[in-house]
């Protein structure tokens, strides 16, 4: 797992500039993807994936602490991300990975 922290670290050492530069841009990423998804819009990234919100529709559920139970689950709204042709094979090409079947 990769955190923010971690991706600003690697960002900076990469570019060779100070952790202080790279924080605003990260946060700013950030923060425009969030704004979007809020109302409503796609972001497509190419080659790397998309993220959009998709309507999760109203479904009965069980209660796990008394399974006899059924529970009302609503409706709502759920951000999702599709990765890009080019991240697949990026991530099937890493040694060892496997497909789940």
């Amino acid at each position: 797992m990769v955190t923010k922290a971690e991706l600003i670290d690697g960002i900076a050492e990469k570019l060779g500039v100070k952790k202080k530069e790279v924080t605003p841009v990260v946060e700013e990423v950030f923060s425009s993807i969030e704004g979007a998804l809020a109302k409503g819009e796609k972001c497509t990234f190419v080659g790397f994936g998309v993220f959009e919100v998709k309507d999760r529709a109203a479904r009965e559920g069980r209660n796990p602490q008394d399974p006899t139970k059924i529970v009302k689950i609503p409706a709502k709204k759920v951000p999702v991300f599709r990765p890009g042709k080019d991240l697949k094979e990026k991530v099937l090409a890493v040694k060892g990975s496997r497909r789940r079947k």
